[in-house]
Formats: C-alpha cells, structure tokens, sequence
C-alpha cells in the first residue's frame, strides 16, 4: 500500500508540531536554568558581602555532591603525594 501526498504531509505536520514541541520546552527549561544560575550567584554575592569566602564555599558545595568514599581516598592520596614532598 503507497503513502498518499497527503498521508505524507499531514505526517510532516504532526512530526513538525511535535518537533516544535520539544525545541520550545528546551527553550524554557533554558530560561529557567539562566534565571537558577542568576539567583545561585545572587546567594554566592550576599555570602561574600557577610564575609564569607565563597570560593571555599563553592569547594564545599562541590564535595556535597560526591560520593564519601571518593572524597576520602582523593584526601589519602593527597596526603601521601604532600607527605612525599616533604609538604
């Protein structure tokens, strides 16, 4: 059975629509992640002007997000390469 011209394009249509769909939803979740990243440093901008050192701050963030096991044997080798340099 042959696909009509019109089959075919009523099939663009929707495959198009659908395509539109998912480049806008991007584009909002695009906006939303610009206006996150503005309030993230928004907060880091009041922390620094209270006095606090927002670079060790970001440090912290960062091991909150890894695993415990990981951060402890990164901090072991850490340890025996300073120890090894007499640090």
């Amino acid at each position: 059975m042959d696909i009509t011209e019109d089959e075919k394009s009523e099939n663009y249509r929707v495959t198009a629509g659908e395509l539109r769909q998912f480049i806008e939803r991007f584009e909002r979740l695009d906006e939303e992640k610009k206006t996150i990243a503005e309030q993230q440093k928004e907060v880091m901008a009041e922390a620094k002007a209270r006095g606090y050192d927002t670079k060790v701050m970001r440090k912290i963030i960062a091991l909150r997000k890894r695993d415990q096991n990981d951060i402890d044997e990164e901090e072991a080798v850490l340890e025996m390469y300073k120890e090894a340099l007499g640090m």
